[in-house]
C-alpha cells in the first residue's frame, strides 16, 4: 500500500484509503473517488508534479499534494495475494474478487451478477443459519448460496 503520489508506473490500482480533511474526502466522494475504487494511472507524477488518472470515465488532473492522501494498492499486487472463499468472510468486512472457480455455467452466472475480476464486495448480512449470504456489489445488494460463495475466491481489503 503506497500513496498515489508514490507511483512511478501506468498501472491499475484500488483506492484502500483516503486521509485527510472530511470536505477534501467529501469533495473526492463527489468525483467518484470513494473507498475500494478502481482507477488507472494515465501519467504518473513525476519531480512532484501532477498526475492524470482515468477514473468513472473520465480523465482527473491531481496535484501532487493530494495524490500524498490517497493511497492505494496495485492490482498487480492482488494477484500474488493470498486469496480465500468469499463465503469465510465475516459481516462487514470487504474483499476484492480475485478469481471465479468452478463450472462454466455456474462462473458465467456469477460473472453476470455483476462478481467479475477486481470488484469490490462487501458482505453486508449472513441469514441465521449461515446460508444466504448478502453482499453489496456494485451499488446493489445481491444474495448468493454459501456453495456458490465458496465458488468466489477474494482477497480481503483492510479499512
Amino acid at each position: 500500500m503506497e500513496s498515489l503520489a508514490e507511483i512511478k508506473s501506468k498501472g491499475r490500482f484500488i483506492v484502500v484509503d483516503i486521509v485527510g480533511d472530511p470536505r477534501f474526502i467529501r469533495r473526492l466522494a463527489e468525483l467518484g473517488m470513494v473507498l475500494n475504487t478502481n482507477l488507472t494511472v494515465v501519467s504518473p507524477s513525476q519531480n512532484n508534479s501532477g498526475l492524470v488518472i482515468f477514473l468513472r470515465g473520465q480523465r482527473l488532473a491531481i496535484s501532487y499534494t493530494l495524490a500524498t492522501n490517497i493511497l492505494v494498492k496495485g492490482v498487480n499486487e492482488l494477484a500474488t495475494a493470498k486469496t480465500q472463499p468469499l463465503s469465510r468472510l465475516t459481516v462487514g468486512k470487504s474483499a476484492i474478487v480475485g478469481k471465479i472457480i468452478g463450472d462454466r455455467p455456474v462462473k458465467r452466472r456469477l460473472m453476470d451478477m455483476g462478481l467479475t475480476k477486481n470488484t469490490v464486495v462487501k458482505v453486508h448480512q449472513v441469514a441465521p443459519l449461515g446460508d444466504p449470504i448478502e453482499l453489496l456489489v456494485r451499488g446493489y445488494k445481491l444474495s448468493v448460496r454459501k456453495q456458490e460463495a465458496d465458488y468466489i475466491m477474494v482477497q480481503e481489503v483492510s479499512q
